[in-house]
């Protein structure tokens, strides 16, 4: 199964340009399979995913991007926002106590090195101060592709996911239409629900994709 685990809808998220329903629409006729709505900082309530799935007979699913001090996670199997989530540690022990799992998203933020064309020292360098991070101790996977990211940042990112030995992830980062059908993850096993995610991405059964069909 082929799902963009990384979107943003308007207004959940103030700096998207499309609606959950615009985003679904354009999901299917992308080729997908599902979609994960991930918020900034916020989550959906449950009926309104769910209200959302039945209307476009498709499967939706809803997680978080949490801003932490050490980057951004996309949040899976949590439902509600808790102050305290900036913090790996604090955000860690909510989705292990939950059951839920965690995947780094554009982990080549603030770490991939400045310039034109960095040296593979340079890359090297960063990639030995991003494992010992608290925040990628506490995923699941790695965010390997990410649809708005360019080809060496996302290199960094599968680099990083080897070194770490964690499983890569893909999604589009929508914000605008045309961002959709840029990247996804492959699954191995069927999803249909958020339990079923949840399982496949602490289990690493799935890959990171570039272009996909149903």
């Amino acid at each position: 199964m082929y799902i963009d685990l990384h979107s943003h809808t308007y207004p959940a998220s103030d700096d998207s340009f499309i609606s959950a329903d615009d985003l679904i629409d354009c999901a299917k006729r992308a080729g997908l399979d599902g979609i994960c709505l991930t918020e900034h900082d916020h989550f959906w309530l449950p009926q309104d995913v769910e209200r959302l799935a039945q209307r476009h007979n498709f499967l939706v699913l809803a997680g978080a991007e949490i801003n932490t001090e050490e980057g951004h996670a996309l949040v899976f199997g949590l439902h509600q926002y808790q102050f305290g989530m900036h913090k790996p540690s604090f955000l860690h022990q909510r989705v292990q106590e939950a059951g839920g799992a965690l995947v780094a998203a554009h982990p080549y933020r603030r770490r991939y090195p400045r310039g034109i064309h960095p040296s593979p020292e340079q890359v090297d360098e960063a990639l030995d101060r991003a494992t010992g991070e608290e925040l990628f101790g506490a995923c699941q996977a790695i965010e390997t592709l990410n649809g708005r990211g360019k080809p060496e940042e996302n290199r960094f990112s599968q680099f990083l996911s080897q070194r770490l030995g964690l499983a890569g992830t893909g999604g589009s980062d929508v914000h605008r239409e045309e961002h959709i059908g840029k990247a996804c993850t492959k699954f191995h096993n069927r999803i249909a629900s958020l339990d079923d995610l949840v399982r496949e991405l602490n289990s690493g059964a799935c890959e990171a994709e570039t272009g996909y069909a149903s």
